[in-house]
C-alpha cells in the first residue's frame, strides 16, 4: 500500500476508509495553486491501488471550498510567457481527469466560495453535498480569461444550455440553485449530517463492485453500445463468482450484514 505523500497545501486524516483531504489555504480561501494541484494529484495517484481506502472527501478550510485558481500563480507566470500559462492551465485539466476516474468514490462537502477550479472539482465529484449559503459561480470571463480546463466537465454535470448561460455572465448563485441545476445532490443547512449519512450508505457497497460500476458508468459516455454491454456480460459473471458476490449471496441468504459493511 503506498503511503500518502506529505503535503503543505492540503490536511490528510484517512480514517475508517475514508480519506478526506482538505484544501488548506484559507488565507486565500484555498485558492488552486500550481503546488496544490501536484500534491492533489500525488495523493490520488497514492490511492489509486489502495482497496483499504472506500471514499474520498474533499473539502475546503476557513469556511470555503475553493474560489478558483490563484492570481499569484498566472502572475509567475507571465513573465514565462504563453508556454507557462499552457502548463499551468492543463495541469489542472490533467487533475480533474485523474479525480474523476478514481476507483474510490468521490464526495465534494462544498462550503463558501465554489468558484472557477473549484466549480471543476465540484463537477468530477459522485456526489456532492452543498451548504445553502455557498456561492457558486463561473467568473472567468469577468477577468477576461476562458473557462477552459473546467468547461467540459460542466457541460457533462449541468448540461450545455446551463453552461452558457452560466460561463457567459459569471453568475453567482447559492446552495438552493446548484441543487436545481442538478451541479450538487444535497443542499443543507448543516452538512455534518448528510455526509455522515452518505458516508453509511458508501460502506454498504462492495469496493471492488463500487469501483468497477464507476468505471462503467462513466463509459457509457464514450464506448458504443454493444461493446460496452459484452464487457459488462464479463464483467457481471466474473463479480457473481468473485469473492465480494459470493460474500454478498451469502450474507444476503444468512440476513446479516456483508464483511465490507461491518
Amino acid at each position: 500500500m503506498a503511503e500518502l505523500p506529505h503535503c503543505d497545501t492540503l490536511q490528510l486524516n484517512l480514517e475508517a476508509g475514508v480519506l478526506h483531504v482538505t484544501l488548506n489555504r484559507p488565507d486565500c480561501r484555498n485558492a488552486m495553486s500550481l503546488a496544490m494541484v501536484n500534491e492533489l494529484r500525488q495523493v490520488l495517484a497514492s490511492v489509486k491501488q489502495n482497496t483499504g481506502v472506500r471514499a474520498l472527501v474533499l473539502r475546503g478550510a476557513g469556511g470555503h471550498f475553493c474560489a478558483g485558481g490563484d492570481i499569484k500563480d498566472m502572475a509567475s507566470a507571465r513573465s514565462a510567457g504563453s508556454k507557462a500559462y499552457r502548463e499551468l492551465n492543463r495541469a489542472f485539466g490533467s487533475l480533474l481527469e485523474q479525480a474523476q476516474n478514481v476507483p474510490q468514490v468521490v464526495i465534494a462537502v462544498l462550503e463558501g466560495a465554489v468558484l472557477g477550479g473549484g466549480f471543476g472539482l465540484a463537477c468530477i465529484s459522485d456526489i456532492a453535498i452543498a451548504a445553502e449559503s455557498s456561492k457558486f459561480g463561473l467568473p472567468e470571463t469577468t477577468l477576461g480569461v476562458i473557462p477552459a480546463q473546467i468547461a467540459p466537465f460542466v457541460v457533462k454535470r449541468i448540461g450545455l444550455t446551463q453552461a452558457r448561460r452560466l460561463a457567459l455572465t459569471g453568475a453567482r448563485f447559492d446552495g438552493a440553485e446548484a441543487l436545481r441545476l442538478g451541479l450538487v445532490h444535497y443542499c443543507e443547512a448543516e452538512v455534518e449530517t448528510r455526509l455522515s449519512e452518505v458516508l453509511g450508505q458508501v460502506r454498504q457497497c462492495a469496493p471492488n463492485a463500487n469501483a468497477q460500476t464507476k468505471a462503467l458508468l462513466l463509459a457509457t459516455e464514450e464506448e458504443p453500445l454493444e461493446a460496452l454491454l459484452d464487457g459488462a456480460a464479463e464483467q457481471f459473471a466474473a463479480a457473481v463468482t468473485g469473492p465480494e458476490g459470493a460474500e454478498g449471496t451469502m450474507a444476503f441468504m444468512q440476513k446479516r450484514p456483508p464483511k465490507w459493511a461491518e
